[in-house]
């Protein structure tokens, strides 16, 4: 069941989300991305350009502190950045993944895409190809970055996604050192909900272009050298013959299942894209019931739909549409299920 909220008080009930294209859906209710992917639209952008400019936005407006410079620290206390951008129509994709030094993750990612025969660049070098390509060269570390890392480091590194180490990764910091013996079920998925804000957006255009991508800094005090959403088919897929999808949340346990390219595939056998978020979602859940997770999808008729896994202290999803019937953005919600 999909709601719209007209007002802080009214909440209109929809069947299935549809809205005259051009159509941009984006993650959580980052009003100011949707704008600037709406406002590339009716500039006569593209659906790619819709993606970067709205990405672009969150990044540099550091979303939620989840997106962008000067936040999720990890454990020496750098930020980093992964991006992703899809074109539906040609298939062809561009990411970055551990990105250093560069705020414009997801332009750099587009750089990968229109300037390489590569899909994913990543760690220092993707930083030096950035730097060759013209993008600045800037600290991503800021104050609250640096009083984050101070905190966990008083607090014994807590919490922390060590495991099946010593010393004990639940009561000491490292440098770490593998078990003899595995404890299975130690130090697995400890993050909390707020720490998984990636954007994730899907934008169609008047001329029947699409286009998927998601922006994160990945998870505070995450090992050095982790990926969030870099994976093509987790965070983000598109494909003009059927729709697009994107994803946030736990990215460790969404890329297992790849749920944006299963949703699409399940928009291309006839799901409405409720329904295929629903689905999408029900895979991850029969392994991980206490995972943190939500999709948005679209289908190329411009019908729209989201879903998300119901944890404690998370029971709603909200996102955000544009399109021409509304002219701004307009803030949604789904219940998770």
């Amino acid at each position: 069941m999909l709601l719209l909220l007209l007002a802080p008080t009214l909440a209109v009930v929809l069947p299935l989300g549809r809205a005259a294209l051009p159509l941009v859906v984006n993650t959580w209710p980052f009003k100011d991305a949707s704008a600037a992917a709406w406002s590339a639209l009716l500039s006569g952008g593209s659906a790619l350009d819709a993606v970067e400019k709205g990405c672009a936005r969150c990044e540099a407006e550091q979303c939620d502190g989840s997106v962008g410079y000067g936040g999720s620290p990890d454990e020496s206390g750098e930020t980093t950045l992964d991006a992703m951008i899809i074109n539906g129509n040609t298939m062809e994709v561009g990411a970055v993944a551990d990105l250093r030094r560069i705020k414009n993750a997801i332009g750099v990612a587009r750089a990968v895409m229109e300037h390489t025969g590569h899909t994913l660049l990543v760690g220092e070098s993707a930083s030096v190809f950035a730097e060759n390509m013209g993008f600045m060269a800037e600290d991503l570390t800021t104050n609250t970055s640096v009083n984050i890392l101070s905190k966990w480091l008083k607090g014994n590194c807590q919490p922390n996604y060590r495991k099946n180490v010593f010393p004990d990764p639940s009561q000491s910091c490292g440098p770490y050192k593998p078990r003899a013996a595995a404890r299975p079920n130690q130090g697995a998925g400890r993050a909390d909900a707020r720490s998984h804000d990636t954007i994730g957006m899907v934008a169609l255009d008047q001329h029947g272009g699409l286009a998927a991508g998601t922006s994160t800094n990945g998870l505070t005090h995450k090992v050095p050298g982790y990926v969030e959403h870099g994976t093509f088919g987790a965070g983000a897929y598109a494909d003009s013959s059927a729709g697009g999808a994107a994803a946030t949340g736990n990215g460790d346990v969404m890329m297992r299942f790849l749920p944006s390219f299963l949703a699409v595939e399940q928009m291309r056998a006839g799901a409405d894209p409720s329904a295929a978020c629903e689905t999408a979602l029900s895979r991850i859940k029969r392994h991980y019931p206490g995972f943190f997770g939500a999709i948005i999808c679209a289908n190329m008729t411009g019908h729209y739909g989201a879903a998300c896994n119901k944890v404690p202290g998370f029971s709603q999803f909200h996102f955000m549409v544009s399109d021409s019937q509304s002219g701004s953005p307009l803030l949604q919600y789904v219940d998770c299920i």
